[in-house]
């Protein structure tokens, strides 16, 4: 099973408590999983809104059970940033 870096931008940052953190995961879908096991709460709210970086590109509308993940890959977790 793959070793991945999940890293909280923003709220869900503050949500977590922590920038980044390992995961053992295949899939999108296992490591949000996980994530939210060792989360629950307030993160688990975030994650509904965010969007996702899988190493760099943009996960998108797809299933997260078909985004593979990579050994050494990153997981980038984007909540909605205001703008102006």
């Amino acid at each position: 099973m793959p070793k991945v870096t999940v890293r909280y931008w923003a709220a869900a940052k503050a949500a977590a408590g922590i920038a980044d953190e390992p995961y053992d995961a295949d899939t999108l879908a296992e490591a949000l999983a996980a994530v939210r096991e060792r989360h629950p709460g307030e993160l688990t709210r975030v994650l509904q809104r965010c969007a996702f970086l899988v190493d760099g590109a943009p996960v998108g509308t797809r299933a997260h059970e078909t985004v593979r993940l990579a050994e050494g890959g990153t997981v980038e977790v984007l909540p909605p940033f205001a703008g102006g």
